[in-house]
């Protein structure tokens, strides 16, 4: 049997292991939030590292864009440095700053490869033990039985089977297991963690990073073992309502950008461990990300302001307090993809997020579609699939700041659109929040698309510029002609029953074209109501609905 060729090496290759591992942490982020126990039992470990690695792929995705626009193919080395900065800048709490210097150091293996070039074992390891190095180098006082561990693990594994003659496959196999099993001892390395019975949280979360990059140079996705919760939490000490922290314990995290030399930071470095701990000093020539737990914020601010000009400040109090923000009302907030749906969300009380083109928004977006709605108690409609885990860390973001926020997993627009219209502004919440989501789940969805490459699908084959049919996610039509297509994926979606068929009609379908199908679909359904929305999306001339 033949031996597979190498796997090669290029812009796409790392997008794609920076994407993976944003779909899995998203995944896994609210797991990972639960075991979090050390340093400080905030519960926000996973959503940290899915912000970081979000920001690396938001950098990702403006050097293709830029790059696609010049008729140029971005190269490795630029899609390397890009991810790197991207995680260093958008790297929130003690775990998202050590994933973005974990994230530094494997670029800085990656970039320096040529495009096309073989990945090979040698590099893999490399790039690995540049991970644990780097990871080491920016905290203060490591301590073991935490993501250092598990990265160092990592990288002896790997060291030792590219010693070993090992192919890739296999490095990239050891190493991930030697995470895993790295991880599982952490419980009895931390006192906090043998305590709560879990294992490290920042752990868990490069295990699951680990497994993206598996998973990529495979093609083969592995089962996760999901994390165990959280068995027990140490109780907060609490004062008129409120936790305080414990005697000795720092009540501030700080965080910030600083443009500053090598030196600079390294005084800097040495002021801070004078005031606080977890200490981090992330980044490089010019640019450098700092995250230390203080007893006073406003010294550790100034102590920066010494060596350079400050970016980015964040100041979290560590005991936040429970009270609710005096806010009321509910606000809804939903993904739209095109200017007709987000008008008409508009003027059916909700806010608008607007998605672009193969883009999902940020959690940062949905985030201030959530301030926008200036509401106490708030529904996500994510409208599509890939917006499902941003959205729950938008929300998880949002809970931590006292809001009470529920998101509904509806995976097309024409779903939220069916849970917007059930919405009842006077039921309880919780109430609220059901009705809605048996709505959307009651709506059977499907849509129109062009193919942009050649390729093999549930339907047959298909090549650039085909009509593709899609119901509830699946392809299961190919042609020629939109409305015929969009007439096979209706009589697919009706097959089931319905009432009612609503078709949002998008930016290259002109009113004449729709009228005409919708016509021709009410002539073949004449029991079923026949809806036309002008979404105006780009890329789906149709998106078809069925309740």
């Amino acid at each position: 049997m033949a031996q597979p060729g190498p796997t090669r090496l290029h812009a796409a290759a790392v997008r794609a292991w920076a994407e993976a591992s944003l779909e899995a942490l998203g995944e896994e982020r609210a797991a990972i939030d639960a075991l979090n126990v050390f340093p400080v039992p905030d519960g926000d470990t996973g959503t940290n590292m899915f912000l970081t690695v979000e920001s690396a792929c938001a950098a990702i995705d403006e050097v293709f864009d830029v790059e696609e626009e010049r008729g140029a193919r971005p190269r490795t080395a630029d899609v390397s440095a890009a991810m790197a900065r991207g995680a260093l800048l958008g790297a929130r709490g003690n775990s998202g700053v050590i994933l973005a210097q974990i994230v530094r150091g494997v670029s800085g293996v990656l970039g320096a490869v040529s495009d096309g070039d073989a990945l090979t074992p040698d590099i893999v390891g490399r790039a690995l033990r540049a991970a644990s190095d780097e990871a080491y180098a920016a905290v203060s006082h490591p301590v073991e039985g935490t993501i250092l561990s598990v990265a160092r693990a990592a990288a002896e594994s790997a060291d030792q089977a590219v010693d070993a003659g090992a192919d890739l496959v296999t490095v990239i196999e050891r190493a991930v297991n030697a995470a895993h099993d790295a991880l599982a001892l952490t419980t009895e390395q931390l006192p906090a963690l043998r305590d709560a019975g879990v294992v490290d949280a920042g752990g868990q979360g490069l295990v699951v990073v680990y497994d993206a990059l598996l998973e990529v140079v495979t093609g083969v996705r592995r089962r996760r073992p999901r994390p165990s919760t959280r068995a027990k939490l140490p109780a907060p000490h609490v004062v008129h309502g409120a936790p305080v922290p414990l005697a000795g314990e720092p009540s501030y995290e700080v965080m910030y950008l600083v443009n500053a030399t090598a030196d600079d930071v390294a005084r800097l470095r040495a002021e801070l461990e004078t005031l606080g701990n977890s200490l981090m000093v992330t980044g490089d020539a010019d640019l450098w990300n700092v995250h230390v737990h203080v007893h006073d914020a406003g010294a550790a601010i100034q102590a920066g302001l010494t060596v350079g000009a400050l970016e980015r400040i964040r100041v979290t109090y560590l005991p936040e307090a429970t009270s609710t923000p005096p806010l009321t009302g509910r606000g809804l907030v939903v993904v739209t993809h095109g200017p007709g749906t987000a008008a008409l969300v508009a003027q059916n009380g909700a806010v608008a997020v607007p998605a672009r083109p193969r883009r999902r928004p940020s959690t940062a977006e949905l985030l201030d579609g959530v301030h926008r709605s200036a509401s106490a108690e708030v529904v996500m409609l994510p409208s599509d699939s890939d917006s499902l885990a941003v959205a729950e860390a938008a929300a998880e973001q949002a809970r931590a700041e006292g809001l009470r926020v529920s998101v509904i997993p509806a995976r097309s627009i024409v779903q939220s659109l069916a849970a917007l219209a059930v919405h009842d502004p006077g039921a309880r919440f919780d109430d609220a929040v059901v009705a809605m989501t048996r709505a959307a789940g009651a709506t059977r969805y499907g849509a129109v698309t062009i193919a942009s490459k050649d390729a093999l699908t549930m339907a047959g084959p298909c090549r650039v510029g085909d009509v593709l049919g899609l119901a509830e996610g699946d392809i299961i039509d190919i042609g020629s002609d939109v409305d015929a297509v969009a007439s096979a994926v209706a009589d697919r979606l009706l097959g089931g029953g319905g009432e009612l068929l609503t078709l949002v009609c998008g930016a290259d379908l002109g009113a004449a074209e729709s009228e005409a199908l919708a016509e021709s679909l009410q002539r073949r359904h004449p029991g079923v109501d026949v809806v036309t929305i002008e979404g105006g999306q780009p890329l789906w001339p149709v998106i078809v609905g069925v309740e």
